[in-house]
């Protein structure tokens, strides 16, 4: 497990540069999950560390293998000085821990709602992740483990959440890319969905 999350850290370092700032939350029953912030430039990326030093369990599998299975770790991009969004570290912490506390496998398409907004004055209290490989590789583990993905994840309005359940990730997604949307705005409101 440490072996993993140190070659995880180094993975993050290498594509983001040194964290400025790192958190750690531990829930009843759950291993530690940390969060690391990176600054770049205008924007904050906030980063996942511990999701990924087991693989997730399909829930109807009778028992959870304990080397096989999809690894990953999430990733946040917000644009800086808008909210006081270093107040996500617990939430992220929070769906880092789904596959422990939940039993679910986080891949992209999904949706994950912490019930609250993400940051003070956030207009989001959930999230769709999104393809990985584009901000942090895939990080290749030895076999038979499965490589870490790095998902990121894109906040969504409550409408969009809704929306989403109804037409797809893919759908959204377009929508999101035909309007312009700038998703790393904090602040930002709904895309139209009519």
């Amino acid at each position: 497990m440490g072996e993993v999350l140190a070659l995880v850290e180094a993975r993050l370092r290498t594509a983001l540069g040194e964290p400025d700032a790192r958190a750690a939350v531990t829930f009843l029953g759950t291993d530690r999950i940390e969060v690391l912030r990176f600054i770049d430039g205008d924007v904050v990326r906030y980063a996942t560390l511990g999701m990924s030093a087991h693989p997730m369990a399909d829930p109807t599998a009778a028992l959870a293998d304990p080397v096989k299975g999809p690894r990953a770790e999430l990733l946040l991009s917000v644009r800086a000085g808008v909210a006081d969004t270093d107040k996500v570290l617990r939430p992220l912490a929070v769906l880092a821990s789904t596959p422990q506390v939940e039993g679910v496998v986080v891949a992209s398409g999904a949706s994950l709602d912490v019930g609250e907004p993400l940051w003070p004055g956030a207009p989001f209290t959930s999230v769709l992740v999104a393809e990985p490989g584009g901000l942090v590789e895939d990080l290749e583990l030895d076999e038979p483990m499965d490589p870490v993905r790095f998902l990121p994840l894109l906040p969504m309005t409550s409408n969009e959440a809704a929306w989403k359940r109804v037409h797809g990730a893919q759908a959204l997604e377009e929508r999101w890319l035909t309007s312009g949307t700038d998703l790393r705005d904090p602040l930002r409101r709904s895309v139209r969905l009519d």
